[in-house]
């Protein structure tokens, strides 16, 4: 590949399109995966305890086609176009006029302009397409968390062990601050889950919130293990308060933390260690 075509292929421009494209495949992720684990869950446990128990069909996520979940219209292709479609609809269904939720043109545009981001900061190196499988893995975890409170192992794990691989074949950063970046982003969570569990005999967090900081610091690094929590922690504080404030949060119901965790991983990417550390006063 040469310079000259690499500077086009892997632009701004093009990368933020591609991203508009793989952000109308992780809207299917985030709505599919967790129902894929459940049946899978269900017929493991029914396995299990030799019993028969109701599944739903078998879903994955390229069959069946996506259908408007009102009245079964099957999404032609041309009405499956990241952002357009949504907008030339109006928003609702072309055989129902049931709404069509914004959230799925927000999903397309936020991948699209991380992706564009993640071009600029990187340049243009094989290593962007990298970091921005890394960008799209997150925006799915995000989403999944905030609908479901789960993150899936069929997600963070790969996505830790790609940032340990990446990382010891010289792509990202020194694997020794991989390494112990997955093993500190790991234990500082779950010190944090049984200090918190053992005095208020609850649970703070999940476990998947575990796994997630770890695959963050498998990718960002150790000295990026706080920032990130910080960051994580002051952005999920003020959207707890506000949907609090707003009625949006109902008594007994929690904020999930992993949508705050993938937030500021993508901001400290974007940013840079130095320019982080700097914020800080650390550099």
């Amino acid at each position: 590949m040469t310079p000259e075509f690499s500077q086009v292929l892997l632009s701004p421009w093009l990368l933020g399109l591609l991203g508009l494209c793989i952000g109308s495949f992780l809207n299917v992720v985030i709505h599919r995966l967790p129902q894929m684990l459940e049946r899978g869950w269900k017929l493991d446990s029914a396995e299990m305890l030799g019993v028969k128990v109701e599944v739903p069909p078998r879903l994955t996520l390229s069959k069946p086609r996506s259908r408007c979940p009102s009245c079964g219209h099957g999404i032609a292709w041309h009405e499956n176009i990241p952002v357009l479609s949504w907008l030339r609809l109006g928003g609702k269904c072309s055989a129902c006029k049931a709404p069509i939720s914004p959230r799925y043109p927000s999903v397309e545009i936020l991948t699209g302009a991380l992706f564009a981001a993640t071009a600029w900061r990187f340049g243009a190196q094989p290593t962007t397409v990298l970091w921005c499988g890394f960008v799209g893995t997150l925006v799915a975890l995000a989403g999944i968390d905030w609908d479901t409170t789960l993150l899936p192992d069929n997600v963070t794990l790969p996505l830790l062990w790609a940032g340990l691989v990446a990382a010891a074949l010289g792509w990202t950063i020194p694997l020794s601050s991989s390494l112990w970046g997955a093993v500190g982003g790991y234990l500082s969570l779950w010190t944090v889950y049984w200090i918190f569990k053992h005095a208020t005999g609850k649970e703070g967090m999940g476990y998947g919130d575990f796994k997630l900081l770890s695959a963050l610091g498998a990718w960002l690094g150790v000295q990026m293990l706080l920032p990130v929590v910080l960051g994580a922690s002051l952005l999920g504080a003020v959207v707890g308060i506000g949907m609090k404030l707003t009625g949006a949060l109902r008594e007994g119901r929690y904020v999930p933390f992993g949508p705050f965790l993938a937030g500021a991983g993508v901001v400290v990417m974007l940013a840079g260690p130095q320019r982080v550390l700097g914020w800080l006063g650390w550099a």
